[in-house]
């Protein structure tokens, strides 16, 4: 039974919170109810709980400001939150769930179930992904989590040359020589990672244009990349590519 506070500053909200815990999650037991970070921080110090489902915006600061005042976070954790496209780009680099708002009861099940099984030291490892997206502007410092079935990696973005996909995996071929494994889809990589310089050569490979030696035009085209990676590109991406390559180069 997973011990559980409910942190939202809407009081209807609260209330609809726990009526679906109460309908659709029997692993769940609410111990507490905060409308804030303030209340939140005193809640938790209070129940240690084992589980908070937390707002992110609330009337005295965010989800994350309670966070910073908890560390090393030893509770399991869902983020509610209304639709907010860089939050949820946030939630997604740091591999963190997240239920929108209005809140779907399988939305919900699906979290807690995830919840269950969440071990504590990756999810703080998870939270500092999160917190460096959030606090840094500078891409070549950006990082984003990558779980495989035996770890969780904290890997930059400039380190990782391309991404290349595998049925519905993607393996990540770092500039190091490492490969990673993660059961995630390429599409959703390349929509996490094309405003940070990746570029959509082929439908099997995403590459980091920062490690792009040069494009040979035999063969249809290659992207040779700094490691000796030869990347295939389709021939419909070739002039978008090159287009791309002028616009760097001031052509």
């Amino acid at each position: 039974m997973l011990r559980t506070i409910i942190i939202d500053d809407e009081d209807h909200m609260r209330h609809s919170l726990k009526k679906l815990v109460a309908t659709h999650c029997p692993n769940i037991k609410v111990v507490a109810f905060a409308e804030g970070v303030k209340t939140g921080v005193k809640a938790i110090r209070k129940h240690r709980p084992d589980l908070i489902l937390l707002d992110i915006k609330m009337d005295d600061g965010t989800g994350f400001d309670l966070l910073k005042n908890l560390q090393p976070i030893d509770f399991k954790l869902i983020f509610i939150t209304a639709y907010d496209q860089y939050a949820i780009k946030a939630f997604k680099f740091s591999a963190l769930d997240y239920i929108l708002k209005p809140v779907d009861p399988d939305d919900l099940v699906q979290a807690v179930n995830k919840a269950e099984k969440l071990v504590l030291k990756e999810l703080n490892k998870q939270l500092g992904a999160l917190e460096n997206y959030m606090q840094t502007d500078d891409t070549s410092k950006k990082k984003i989590i990558l779980k495989t079935f035996d770890n969780i990696y904290l890997i930059k973005i400039q380190d990782i040359g391309y991404c290349e996909s595998n049925d519905n995996y993607t393996n990540f071929h770092l500039i190091n020589g490492n490969k990673i494994l993660v059961s995630n889809t390429l599409k959703e990589y390349d929509e996490m990672l094309n405003e940070y310089g990746f570029f959509r050569v082929h439908k099997s490979f995403l590459i980091n244009l920062i490690h792009v030696e040069r494009f040979e035009k035999s063969d249809g085209g290659y992207i040779i990349l700094s490691d000796e990676s030869k990347i295939p590109v389709a021939s419909r991406k070739r002039e978008q590519l090159l287009e791309l390559f002028d616009r760097i180069t001031g052509n």
